[in-house]
């Protein structure tokens, strides 16, 4: 469906004042080009000047039956013949005619003029560019200025290059297509070492079997072609290696179509065949390279394949449907310029008499929109606003859908909670017609639509032609009609039947009648340049349109249609002058920033009206006035407003406002509403959506509501809705914000800690607020202060709850705790919690390396101990965590009781049972133990865990010896075990008999000696423990142990 809306898109018009009647018109590079009748001149005019006065006139070389102008090198090509004979010729530097008796130098591709006729001074030249086959039909790319020439079954890519008299001896060298450059030869005689000559190369041949070309199109690589009914798109692509010339498959060498079956026809179907699907048709493509400076390959791919059977439609006959207006157009986005090599979007427009398509070809090709045009188009231009379509008698304009494709490619966000866009396939609409008479040809250029139009004649022989066939198909109609009515089959009762009898080809061969040449019995023609108003002026005509619609109708789909236009011809606009932004400089820079920030005022004010709509709408679509919103840069204040129902007004708040209000309130941001809004808030959810107060009231912008009033809510909801421990909590909120402790303490006594902990679960906000805005940082609620003073193990229970639930993370936890002054003591305790609680690896291993810190820094001479008792004593962590090892039996002896404080003992013990444990690492705490002093007892017990949980078991032996030897035989007791059983004979003997030799009435050692002699003789044999024996001992002293030893080996 199409709608139409009474918006004039056109500011004004006037009149060229050309000499003699056109034959063809072209435009572009900011003029106007008309090949009078005839076809041997050419005149241009100045499109961007009032009155569009004359630039210069020139003869060409033949009559030209087409003409094409390129911004890209700023050139012409035609389509000329002469003598019977076709002819492709391209002129360059055609503005330097104005001198009316300027050189015109002639020659053929490839082979420029020398000396002075080319460096001398600027000349126009004409390149006559031979082919082997009669062009019919050309195009100039808009990215490259490269050149598509189509004969009747090739296409021909000449690339355009550039030679300056410093490269010219090294064309050879050569690579790539020449860059952007409006007027490359219009540079001042005396400049010699800037000129520059163009010329072109012949790059690739396309072979088409199966497609005679009626039309091309060439841009950024992509080369479309038309047949009369028949359109398709290739891809063509350039690749460093060598590839030869593609066969066409099995899949094409199908047979052809028989021509004539008696008296009818067969009409191919109808096909549409996109992306990968297109590479099925029966249209096969070869390639042949023929590029001797461009050593690159190219290869093709199928991006689109169209085929329509004529049909009949009002105003125009099967023998008359035929495809015109094909079109390639680039969309760049504001982060490119129109020199990149590829435009972000490129889209395909081509069009039936009754109906035009519009194709986007990046990034997958998608059917965007279907034009139906309410009478017979002659002929259709894409813009980046509009598609301009001319019929008999009228210009009329369509919206179209390249904005929103292209706004998609260039934002990610688009689609998603922060930005949206009206869909690509939004309903198209036409806008007021302006009327001519005799609309013959169509061309724009920027905001300037220029129309030919000349007077409806008709000669006699043409006149008759039409009565005789007229005639024809009405015998033929009555003869069949006459047949049918034989067999008892009426027509006229079936409207299928006479749809058929009324086409005409069914006693004749089908023909495509070929376009009608101008009547030369003419007797009026006018040229137009009709300009169309700004982008912004359209859209305030628009905005009127849709206040006076509004009236009306406020809650129309059409209004929000029309809204949804003005949306993308705003961003097509916005596009466009960020383009002409980046090529601006100085004043015409100024004037550009300052229309870019009128669009976007506009642009916002748009957004604003759309989010309107979606938020009063029904429930589709409903979703999208939070985006919107967002775009529009208004205030939760400001949309609240806009929202409020008039007094007496039925209509309640929206679910689009209540689904905006929903995520704005579960954002986390640093802007907090006043009182009066706060309140209005909570009473839009008490009547809206009450199951949504408790959210509503934890929202870190709602810090400013009425506790009073809002307490008064929820305990109504707790009436209606029942208790619930998160609206418990709220509760108990809202009394601690009025200062009722008792209140609060009796609501939080309601439930069980655990409970409690399930409650901040299923709303962490009642807890800590996360960062946004200019708070970066996770920030703790009123109610976790009061907890971390009164419940600090709720608090600590309910972090480790939050993180272990994927609710808060490991560091900004820390800071929650840093926030509320615990860091040196709730903090540690949520540590040795999550220590308990956490399955995770990496937190576990960060945990282990902050507890152990911690206690070292507790244990140092210059950290005065905490006042604060821990959550979980030493024994208990050993208990309930698996990280945290049972101290070594030996441990207790280094471990003198009543030693220290209290704080300290804990902290000793904590860090020697994770020591102890399996899952700290040595390596990573071991330089933290460096700045503990072995001087003291426990300092050395530390150490020598070190060591011993490194395998240096014979250092730590003598160490042991040396500092405590009443501890030895309890850490041979639990070490030297399995493995480690050896030592006892091999390190702790010899070392107890040197050191007790050495102090014979050393008590403690001569007690450890017999402890050590009493485990060798039970694990070695008599022979084993005489060789262990030292030579200077007392054998008194040894022989009861030995004989132990050999009373053990005795035979049962």
């Amino acid at each position: 469906m199409v709608h139409v809306y009474n918006c004039h898109p056109f500011a004004s018009q006037q009149i060229v004042q050309v000499e003699q009647e056109p034959g063809l018109v072209c435009c572009g590079g900011g003029a106007l080009f008309v090949v009078t009748t005839g076809g041997c001149k050419v005149e241009v005019y100045n499109l961007e000047t009032e009155g569009c006065p004359l630039i210069c006139r020139f003869a060409s070389m033949g009559t030209v039956r087409r003409i094409q102008h390129s911004s890209i090198g700023d050139y012409l090509v035609t389509i000329e013949e002469k003598n019977s004979a076709t002819y492709l010729r391209v002129y360059t530097n055609w503005r330097h005619q104005a001198e009316e008796k300027s050189r015109v130098g002639v020659r053929l591709l490839g082979h420029l003029l020398r000396g002075a006729s080319v460096w001398g001074g600027v000349q126009m030249e004409i390149i006559e560019i031979p082919l082997s086959e009669h062009p019919v039909s050309l195009a100039c790319c808009a990215v490259t200025g490269d050149l598509l020439v189509g004969c009747e079954n090739t296409l021909v890519l000449f690339a355009l290059r550039r030679h300056t008299q410093q490269n010219l001896q090294n064309q050879q060298n050569l690579q790539g297509s020449w860059s952007n450059s409006e007027q490359s030869c219009s540079q001042t005689p005396g400049r010699t070492q800037d000129l520059s000559v163009l010329d072109f190369e012949r790059s690739v041949i396309l072979h088409l079997s199966k497609l005679t070309p009626k039309q091309v199109a060439l841009c950024g690589g992509y080369v479309a072609v038309q047949a009369e009914l028949e359109v398709l798109v290739l891809k063509l692509e350039a690749t460093a290696e060598a590839t030869g010339v593609e066969e066409p498959s099995d899949s094409f060498k199908s047979e052809d179509y028989p021509e004539e079956q008696s008296d009818f026809l067969l009409v191919p179907k109808h096909q549409e065949l996109l992306g990968d699907r297109a590479g099925a048709c029966d249209v096969p493509v070869s390639v042949e390279q023929t590029g001797l400076e461009d050593r690159r390959r190219y290869t093709l791919s199928y991006l689109l394949f169209r085929r329509f059977t004529p049909e009949f439609f009002q105003g125009c006959s099967v023998e008359e449907t035929q495809l015109h207006s094909l079109q390639l157009h680039p969309v760049f986005t504001s982060k490119q310029s129109a020199s990149a090599d590829e435009p972000a979007c490129m889209f395909c427009f081509f069009s039936l008499p009754n109906a035009g398509y519009l194709y986007s070809l990046r990034g997958g090709v998608e059917a965007l929109s279907t034009y139906q045009y309410p009478e017979k188009v002659l002929q259709a231009v894409l813009t980046d606003h509009l598609l301009h379509v001319i019929t008999r008698n009228a210009l009329q304009s369509f919206t179209v859908r390249c904005a929103a494709a292209a706004a998609r490619v260039e934002d990610p966000y688009i689609d998603t909670t922060m930005k949206a866009c009206p869909p690509c396939s939004l309903e198209v609409c036409a806008l007021r017609m302006q009327l001519f008479i005799g609309l013959r040809t169509l061309c724009v250029y920027g905001r300037h639509v220029v129309l030919l139009s000349t007077a409806d004649t008709e000669a006699p022989e043409e006149a008759e032609r039409h009565t005789q066939r007229r005639g024809l198909d009405l015998k033929e109609h009555n003869m069949l009609t006459g047949i049918f009515l034989a067999v008892g089959i009426d027509p006229a009762t079936t409207p299928a039947l006479e749809n058929l009898l009324s086409r005409p080809f069914l006693s004749r061969r089908w023909t495509i009648s070929s376009p009608k040449e101008t009547s030369p019995v003419g007797h009026g023609w006018n040229l137009y340049v009709v300009d169309t108003v700004p982008p912004i002026t359209l859209y305030q005509e628009m905005v009127e349109y849709r206040q006076r619609y509004a009236e009306t109708n406020p809650q129309g789909l059409s209004l929000r249609h029309l809204l949804s236009e003005a949306h993308l011809l705003l961003r097509s606009s916005l596009l466009e002058s960020s383009e002409h932004r980046q090529a601006s400089e100085g004043a015409r820079k100024m004037a550009v920033q300052k229309q870019m920030e009128e669009l976007e005022e506009a642009f916002r004010q748009n957004c604003a009206q759309l989010g309107d709509s979606f938020s009063r709408g029904g429930q589709k679509d409903y979703h999208l006035a939070l985006p919107y919103y967002r775009m529009s840069g208004l205030s939760v204040t400001e949309v609240m407003s806009r929202n409020r129902p008039l007094p007496g007004s039925p209509h309640s708040y929206g679910p689009g406002f209540l689904f905006y209000l929903k995520n704005y309130l579960l954002e986390e941001t640093d802007q907090s509403l006043s009182q009066e809004d706060a309140d209005e808030v909570t009473r839009i959810f008490s009547q809206s959506e009450p199951s949504m107060l408790v959210s509503v009231c934890a929202s870190p912008c709602m810090m400013n509501v009425d506790p009073a009033a809002t307490l008064q809510i929820l305990q109504r909801l707790e009436k209606t809705a029942g208790e619930a421990v998160p609206l418990t909590i709220t509760m108990a909120t809202m009394m601690l914000r009025l200062g009722n402790m008792a209140q609060y303490t009796e609501l939080m006594e309601r439930h069980s800690e655990m409970l409690l902990v399930y409650g901040f679960i299923e709303e962490p906000r009642l807890l800590l607020h996360a960062g946004g805005g200019k708070r970066p940082q996770v920030c703790p609620t009123a109610l976790a202060g009061q907890l971390a003073d009164s419940q600090p193990g709720l608090l600590v229970a309910a972090m480790v709850a939050l993180h272990e639930n994927n609710k808060v993370q490991l560091e900004p936890a820390d800071h929650v705790f840093k926030e509320l002054g615990c860091e040196s003591s709730l903090q540690v305790d949520f540590w040795e919690a999550m220590l308990m609680a956490s399955s995770q690896d990496a937190v576990i291993q960060e945990l282990l390396f902050r507890l152990a810190s911690v206690y070292i820094d507790r244990l140092t001479a210059g950290e005065s101990p905490t006042q604060h008792k821990s959550l979980k004593s030493a024994d208990d962590l050993i208990s309930c965590c698996s990280h945290y090892g049972a101290l070594y039996p030996w441990l207790t002896i280094l471990n003198p009781a009543h030693a220290s404080s209290y704080q300290h003992q804990e902290a000793l013990h904590k860090l020697q049972s994770l020591l102890c444990g399996p899952s700290l690492s040595i390596g990573n705490v071991a330089p933290l133990l460096e700045s503990l002093s072995e001087e003291t007892l426990w300092g050395f017990s530390l150490h020598l865990l070190c060591a011993t949980r490194r395998g240096q078991y014979g250092r730590s032996i003598e160490r042991l010896l040396d500092r405590c030897p009443q501890a030895i035989i309890a850490y041979a007791n639990h070490q030297l075990q399995d493995k480690h059983m050896a030592l006892w004979w091999q390190k702790l003997l010899p070392e107890l008999c040197s050191r007790t030799r050495a102090a014979a009435d050393n008590g403690v050692l001569l007690g450890a000696l017999k402890e050590t002699l009493v485990v060798v003789a039970m694990e070695t044999s008599p022979a084993e423990f005489l060789e262990l024996l030292p030579d200077d001992g007392s054998a008194s002293y040894f022989l009861p142990h030995l004989l132990t030893c050999a009373q053990r080996h005795l035979p049962a």
